[in-house]
């Protein structure tokens, strides 16, 4: 039996460049099976899959290197360009974040505003996305005729959106760019809704010493209640359970019980 050796790469080409560098032998002399063709999964980000060969030819394998076999080579950097590091593994919160002084045209945001919009035209029809910068971040502002669909239950699904959004935008970016998808102001409202909620429930707990809960929260949510309620003094707040969705609690301060029931 013939003894064979299986490559992988991003494609079948890569794949088959991978195996004559490790065999040492030219393209057009290399006798191979394809095993898998690979795929791009959705956006070239989620569930992609590598091609595979099988390499069964003996004159082929007299000169491997055994520490190359199925790992794909690096491509050969000419003298004239600089050896640059892909940045695609490196954590995203080490890198310099975007700010509102970017070019209209800038490709990454482009490309997501193109993305956004292929999503949620699969989920539903006659829809628009706009793009605002600010200090810190991208917004894409969706607006159509039934924004229930793209927000989905506790804005899951407008979180899901935004996730992949964001992660195939810095994909095919040198910088962090922090992005925000809000579909027809449900942000604005869910934020402006939340910091009245919680000013009742904070001073409900001030008034009764007991802590007070709030069930079903994502991060967005508990963020904006984090944040409304860190520059009060007789407080604290605490993210209650694991999982996307959390229970968060308001505890009234000992010191200010105490202060309370001495007047």
């Amino acid at each position: 039996m013939s003894p064979s050796l299986e490559f992988e790469g991003k494609d079948i080409e890569q794949a088959v460049k991978n195996a004559c560098s490790a065999l040492n032998v030219p393209k057009e002399k290399l006798k191979h099976d394809v095993i898998s063709y690979g795929s791009t999964g959705i956006f070239g980000l989620v569930g992609a899959k590598k091609a595979k060969i099988r390499v069964k030819e003996p004159g082929s394998l007299r000169e491997i290197r055994p520490e190359t076999v199925g790992k794909e080579q690096p491509e050969k950097v000419s003298k004239e360009q600089p050896n640059t590091i892909d940045d695609d593994d490196k954590s995203l919160k080490e890198a310099p974040v975007t700010t509102a002084t970017a070019p209209d045209d800038f490709k990454p945001v482009n490309l997501g505003r193109d993305v956004l919009q292929h999503i949620v035209d699969c989920i539903t029809t006659d829809t628009t996305t706009l793009i605002e910068r600010d200090e810190d971040r991208i917004l894409f502002r969706v607006k159509g005729d039934n924004p229930a669909l793209l927000i989905g239950k506790h804005g899951q699904t407008l979180e899901a959106i935004q996730y992949l959004v964001e992660k195939i935008i810095n994909k095919n970016s040198e910088q962090r760019i922090r992005i925000q998808v809000d579909v027809d102001g449900y942000l604005d409202n869910r934020q402006t809704s939340l910091q009245k909620l919680v000013g009742r429930l904070a001073k409900k707990a001030k008034q009764t010493g007991k802590p007070v809960t709030i069930g079903q929260m994502n991060a967005y949510d508990r963020r904006i209640v984090h944040l409304s309620l860190k520059d009060d003094s007789e407080i604290r707040t605490k993210s209650i359970g694991n999982g996307y969705i959390k229970k968060l609690m308001i505890f009234p301060r000992k010191n200010s019980i105490k202060e309370k029931a001495s007047g």
